[in-house]
């Protein structure tokens, strides 16, 4: 039996906002998108928008793929 996914509430607006502000995207900020596709059952219209609109953010290079664990910085 696999483990059941759960999402923090607002998981997804927060992934977003960091991104936004930072300009990458982390490696734990990936995993956190694919447990959110994984559960899209459980995703709200918002938050799907916002996992569209980070994609397309990526695609145009607004935002960069990192693989760093965070991107916060020391």
């Amino acid at each position: 039996m696999s483990p059941k996914l759960c999402l923090l509430k607002f998981a997804i607006a927060e992934l977003f906002a960091d991104a936004s502000q930072s300009g990458s995207v982390s490696l734990a900020d990936r995993y956190g998108l694919m447990a959110a596709v994984l559960e899209s059952g459980q995703l709200t219209e918002e938050e799907k928008c916002s996992i569209d609109r980070l994609l397309r953010l990526a695609a145009r290079g607004k935002v960069t793929i990192v693989d760093e664990l965070s991107t916060l910085s020391h």
